[in-house]
């Protein structure tokens, strides 16, 4: 089976939360490296200069981003063929409806309530992975398994 990357990237503006999603993902169970970038510039650059087995397997994007918001993160990378099929988790404090229609219609995979402390985001980084990794090792099973 091949090789899947573990790269998880946080997309956080505020380095208090940031800090928590640290501190979770020390506490994690699960061995995932967590890549954090202040802003959605900072993202995309990390994006398009990380090497293939850097490139995040799950995008995790604060909807409040400063520069380019979070939705226009969200639009670049769906259209972007290297991160096209990369789950994008969105979560927000405020979680209102029509934030999370926008966001799947700009190509959220799934919106979450933000995680106000570490224990939080560590259900949220464990719940998630659990998902994301084993839909990728099916897909990735189901793929192989059609050219054999």
């Amino acid at each position: 089976m091949s090789h899947v990357n573990h790269t998880l990237l946080l997309v956080e503006r505020d380095a208090a939360d940031a800090d928590l999603a640290r501190s979770a993902a020390s506490l994690c169970a699960l061995e995932f490296n967590l890549q954090v970038c202040v802003d959605a510039s900072a993202a995309l650059d990390y994006l398009a200069t990380a090497s293939v087995a850097a490139q995040p397997f799950i995008i995790l994007i604060n909807l409040d981003l400063p520069k380019l918001e979070g939705l226009g993160v969200l639009r670049t990378l769906r259209i972007n063929p290297a991160t096209h099929d990369t789950p994008l988790l969105v979560y927000s404090r405020e979680f209102n409806q029509a934030d999370v229609l926008l966001s799947y219609r700009a190509g959220a995979n799934s919106f979450v309530p933000k995680p106000h402390d570490a224990a939080q985001y560590l259900a949220l980084f464990s719940n998630q992975l659990v998902y994301w990794l084993s839909t990728r090792h099916w897909s990735d099973y189901r793929r192989e398994s059609a050219h054999v």
